[in-house]
């Protein structure tokens, strides 16, 4: 099932993705449907007549991870860590499919990195791997971009990483999804920039939610980011940048500058 998060002009609302007869339409849900049971509102729309937003706005945080694939650490010219390097974006950096990506105004290098995301769905603290398969509404695409030039400047990465606009995600949730073998790709104005399979993941998703869960509570509508394959670029102003996952769709975001 596809969960987006839509609006055709009036208030943002939920809706669910599916074809048919040949086209994909959006299929109205009320409330959310973290909170509240997925009922039918009435509302059919084709999606081509929507802007999707942003499937999710966590309350709480971003939670990502660092060198998770490591063939991407090799390029930074990082060795792999010991224990799983964990960083945190705020909500304010979140935007959807189609939202402008503005680079700061200190930053020259900003670069993308294509992301498989997690969307939590239930209060999680001390999860089993076992257990994190029933914390997990499911999964989207992200762009966990970065200010690289800052990142070198300074040991903690809150200018590098955490700057509004940093974390598009989208373009739905899918939360039926084989998530162990997926190709993952990023392009810069159709140019292939990443080419990688979530295979090459250093932990697994249910191995990296169970330690972050043992820092800290993870909390409905709360994202993990789960680390990006080889092949960071930067992105200039006036690109688009899109980032593709087998099973998700693409999420695409143009670059400015203001």
């Amino acid at each position: 099932m596809r969960i987006a998060r839509f609006t055709t002009g009036d208030d943002p609302m939920y809706g669910i993705v599916q074809s048919k007869d040949g086209q994909d339409m959006v299929y109205g849900i009320t409330g959310d449907p973290l909170y509240t049971e997925i009922r039918p509102t009435g509302t059919i729309v084709p999606l081509q007549d929507v802007r999707l937003l942003a499937p999710v706005i966590p309350r709480s945080k971003v939670v990502c991870v660092g060198r998770n694939y490591a063939a991407h650490a090799a390029e930074m010219g990082d060795e792999l860590p010991g224990q799983a390097l964990f960083f945190l974006k705020p909500n304010t950096a979140v935007v959807g499919p189609g939202d402008p990506v503005v680079m700061p105004a200190y930053s020259q290098e900003v670069s993308l990195e294509a992301e498989l995301a997690v969307v939590i769905k239930r209060m999680a603290k001390d999860l089993a791997p076992e257990q994190v398969a029933d914390h997990v509404l499911g999964y989207t695409c992200a762009n966990d971009l970065t200010a690289r030039d800052a990142q070198r400047a300074e040991n903690q990465w809150f200018r590098a990483k955490a700057f509004d606009t940093s974390c598009p995600i989208g373009p739905w949730i899918e939360t039926d999804l084989d998530h162990s073998s997926l190709e993952i790709s990023s392009t810069v104005d159709g140019e292939t920039a990443q080419q990688g399979s979530t295979a090459d993941m250093v932990r697994s998703v249910a191995e990296l939610i169970s330690e972050i869960s043992s820092v800290v509570t993870l909390l409905p509508g709360d994202l993990v980011l789960t680390g990006t394959p080889a092949g960071v670029r930067t992105v200039p102003a006036g690109s688009t940048v899109d980032i593709t996952i087998e099973g998700i769709g693409t999420l695409s975001n143009p670059i400015v500058r203001r």
